[in-house]
């Protein structure tokens, strides 16, 4: 036990030193990672498109609110980070930014007073950026963006993470070299993989995060990056597994996912929903092809186990009984209007529900989200129209959310957990406000 406590000890110096070392030297933001000429100039357009690559406007932008004005919450496991202005207003904005320090804070979460960003500005992928994107989003924000004067609510986090000297720590910990790497010579898997891992930031949501909350790889060489990871409830999928859209869909469906929010098996929610409509609906054509050639070319082989049949499921919702489990009663009363009692839905309309990513996720907190709260599909421009799923949270009791979630996960080829009212409770609650709904 002595020697226990005297290690604990030791480690613990160990930081208090480290941490000293890292406060008291001062700060060197990464520098450019490519000298452009002095002469160099952005091209017509190139501001607009690297923001839409880098999905600004969907964080900074609040609900109702000015675009890029700031101000939106942003849901961690520390609390709620608000996002920030970052609209040339030389008071509230980024106005009085230099390039440098404008860089600093895309490569290193540094503001320009010195100050450290918390993380959910993912500076982690964004110092993969290449200069010409650093300089095109700068000429952007600080030229064509109008200022808008607005004081967003301040971050107001628990002690110890309102101490933001402590984010340097983890920065040292945390951080890969800046700059991106292709791992490839095939030039458009090469410019997808600059995509994902840089200013698409993809694995801010969908890699798992490691033991001190930074993002389990940030490329492929990690095993874990973009396996799937969990966003304020939502369960952002696995990009990379034998189950996974770029190891079972088409090209041409997974491009579609992207560019409308919308394919012939899936639709998008939560989260995503604002990444399609605020950024990737904006890439080329051949932005979107390199992006999907990149995540097929790192998705692991379809997996080859037979599945299981769906016809059980088919037969059961197609003949009704009076002692049909209440799973499946409410699926019928609630769900098969539209998803139909095959589970297929309709193409690009009503989403799949057998195979369905987030049924079947390892966590069923977005599908009893979605159950609950409802969803609405992004207006694209391919697609305009927002389609609404209806919410059932004000009919369905905790038990009966859990007996319908658990019916999903597991008919048809589904082959998921069950899903209990005490792991709906707190979902219901957390939106709402309101107390568990009860029979």
């Amino acid at each position: 036990m002595l020697t226990f406590l005297r290690l604990l000890l030791g480690l613990a110096l160990v930081g208090v030193v480290v941490a000293l070392a890292m406060i008291l030297v001062p700060h060197r933001p990464t520098p450019p990672l490519a000298v452009l000429p002095a002469d160099y100039e952005v091209p017509s357009g190139a501001g607009e498109y690297a923001m839409y690559l880098g999905d600004c406007a969907a964080c900074h932008t609040a609900e109702g609110g000015e675009r890029f004005a700031g101000g939106r919450p942003i849901e961690s496991p520390l609390g709620t980070i608000y996002s920030t202005n970052i609209t040339p207003d030389p008071e509230t904005g980024i106005g009085r930014y230099t390039l440098d320090q404008f860089r600093a804070a895309l490569y290193d979460g540094i503001r320009a007073d010195g100050a450290h960003l918390y993380p959910a500005m993912p500076y982690e992928n964004y110092r993969k950026l290449t200069e010409e994107d650093v300089r095109a989003l700068y000429h952007y924000f600080t030229e064509e963006v109008a200022p808008v004067r607005h004081q967003g609510t301040e971050t107001s986090l628990p002690f110890p993470f309102n101490q933001r000297w402590g984010i340097r720590a983890w920065n040292w910990v945390a951080l890969e070299q800046p700059g991106f790497r292709p791992n490839t010579e095939d030039p458009q898997i090469a410019r997808g993989a600059y995509l994902v891992e840089g200013p698409g930031h993809c694995g801010a949501c969908h890699t798992p995060r490691n033991l001190v909350m930074a993002q389990d790889g940030t490329d492929a060489s990690s095993q874990a990056f973009l396996r799937g990871g969990e966003i304020d409830g939502w369960t952002a999928p696995d990009l990379r597994g034998p189950k996974s859209p770029g190891a079972l869909w088409s090209a041409e469906q997974l491009k579609m996912l992207f560019a409308s929010g919308r394919s012939a098996h899936a639709a998008v929610t939560g989260e995503m929903s604002l990444v399609v409509e605020e950024s990737t609906q904006h890439w080329t054509e051949s932005d979107l092809d390199a992006m999907v050639a990149y995540l097929k070319s790192i998705a692991d082989p379809a997996d080859p186990r037979p599945v299981r049949d769906p016809a059980p499921t088919v037969a059961l919702l197609t003949h009704p009984t009076q002692d049909m489990p209440l799973g499946a009663r409410l699926y019928l009363d609630n769900c098969g209007a539209c998803h139909f009692v095959s589970g297929k839905g309709a193409d690009e309309v009503f989403p799949e529900l057998d195979g369905n990513f987030l049924v079947n996720a390892p966590s069923p907190t977005g599908l009893i989200e979605v159950i609950l709260h409802g969803s609405t599909a992004p207006s694209t421009e391919i697609r305009p129209y927002r389609l609404r799923m209806p919410d059932f949270g004000h009919r369905l009791s905790d038990e009966e959310v859990a007996e319908l979630a658990t019916f999903l996960r597991q008919a048809w080829t589904n082959d998921a957990d069950p899903v209990t009212a005490a792991t709906v409770a707190p979902l219901r609650k957390s939106r709402t406000g309101e107390a568990s709904a009860s029979n």
